[in-house]
């Protein structure tokens, strides 16, 4: 056995004043004690003359030894300085602390399999989450911690973006968009070519801010990957030194989010077209019902895509890499997970959207009261006309909904990256070394193999 400090097993150290029939079975009469020295003075102890001394000169011996199989003789540098003394516990080695009630395992008190042992240290925790594979509880919690540590660059970089957005937005539509384009949408007299021209400038419109809203997104996302990466490690950063090192993936990052957006289209147009020819070779109920039929299985499969490239971006962003080997490095992370990155990422994006709808809804209903006809006429006139009261206070409840909805989408989807890596090529290891964290990892000092 290993008597080395640290390594002894349980119950190596003696126990004083114990009897050796109190823990088990008396030696035998004719069979000296193994705990003995060799070298002990005098005639040995008869087994049936109890107390009797012993008559040789020399340094006297307790007949109280410990019991049989639990004890060996000390050695190194913390052995009893003379005869009769119990050695020392042997101190524990590094690694190996004082252990929480129940210990680090499975096994109830006392951690793996109820011994006194317990398992192995918890994972270091430089940042917002610990350095091991994380639950669903502790990716939510290390985005929120993010936002709530680093709060003045993450919300500077999320109320920049979006004031600078929501300008423009609300720009375009109180300069460009037209009141006659809803006017027509509401007339139940217009004609089929004045519904069809309004109908396309609205589609025009909202594309057009679909794409600005989209360019303000991929930018605080690549800022806030940034922030995450190092609020991982402990680190700061300013708004200035995530836009430099984020600076040259934008663009990719932006070719990445339109080519998935083109992705997701395509299988939609392919999954309706077939209903679509159908209505048109004049089978109307049954080119309806394909066409239903064609958008379920099409969603099924863009939301399949999605999620399969759902770490594209921070694999793009983290690792430098272009679009094709992030939209391929995001397969290999999920592959085998998709469940648990979908329920995650909807858990995340359902928290997000409600917490910013408890915002964004009484602005809305706010700027309609302001607005010239009042919140009644507001909600009579359908899709109504864009006031520049209405603009500007409803553009207000959308910038204090982004603010919360940027960093916990990003954050998330980063920490998913993150735990991914973890689980299937211990990053763990280099995000300590990164940190800064001493001694961890299986070759630190006190580890044990498998732990």
């Amino acid at each position: 056995m290993n008597d080395t400090p640290g390594w002894a097993s349980p119950g190596s150290a003696p126990s004083d004043g114990q009897k050796p029939d109190a823990s088990g079975p008396a030696e035998p009469a004719d069979h000296p004690n193994p705990a003995e020295p060799a070298d002990r003075p005098g005639p040995a102890q008869p087994a049936d003359q109890p107390g009797q001394a012993p008559q040789a000169p020399g340094p006297q011996w307790s007949k109280d030894q410990p019991p049989p199989a639990q004890w060996s003789a000390p050695s190194g540098p913390g052995a009893p300085a003379g005869p009769g003394q119990a050695p020392p516990p042997p101190p524990p080695g590094p690694g190996w602390g004082n252990l929480p009630p129940g210990g680090y395992g499975p096994g109830g008190p006392g951690g793996y399999g109820g011994s006194a042992w317990g398992g192995p240290p918890p994972a270091a925790k430089p940042g917002v989450i610990p350095l091991r594979p994380l639950g669903v509880g502790e990716i939510l919690d290390g985005a929120v911690s993010t936002m709530r540590t680093y709060w003045r660059t993450v919300l500077g970089i999320s109320l920049t973006v979006a004031v600078i957005t929501e300008i423009i937005v609300v720009l375009f539509q109180g300069l460009v968009l037209d009141d006659s384009t809803t006017d027509a949408l509401n007339d139940p007299s217009a004609t089929l070519s004045e519904l069809s021209r309004a109908l396309g400038d609205a589609m025009l419109n909202s594309t057009v801010v679909f794409v600005i809203s989209l360019v303000g997104t991929v930018i605080a996302t690549a800022l806030l990957t940034t922030v995450t990466s190092r609020a991982v490690l402990g680190k700061s950063v300013t708004i200035g030194e995530a836009w430099r090192d984020a600076r040259p993936q934008v663009v990719k990052l932006f070719g990445l989010i339109c080519l998935l957006l083109l992705i997701t289209a395509g299988i939609v147009t392919v999954g309706t077209l077939p209903g679509i020819l159908v209505s048109v070779a004049g089978s109307t109920g049954a080119g309806v019902a394909l066409t239903v039929l064609g958008i379920i299985g099409a969603g099924i499969v863009a939301l399949w895509l999605m999620i399969r490239f759902s770490l594209a971006s921070p694999a793009l962003m983290l690792e430098k890499q272009g679009i094709k080997k992030a939209m391929s490095r995001s397969t290999k992370l999920v592959r085998g997970t998709w469940w648990r990155i979908f329920g995650i990422q909807l858990l995340a994006t359902i928290i997000a959207n409600v917490v910013a709808s408890i915002i964004v809804i009484p602005f809305t209903f706010l700027a309609g009261a302001l607005s010239g006809d009042g919140i009644t006429g507001w909600l009579n006139s359908g899709v109504g006309s864009f006031g520049w009261t209405f603009l500007i206070v409803s553009g207000i409840g959308s910038v204090i909904g982004s603010m919360i909805t940027f960093p916990i989408t990003a954050g998330v989807t980063v920490l998913l990256y993150i735990d991914q890596r973890i689980r299937r090529e211990a990053l763990d290891l280099e995000l300590a070394r990164a940190a800064g964290v001493q001694g961890y990892g299986p070759n630190a000092p006190g580890a044990t193999p498998g732990s």
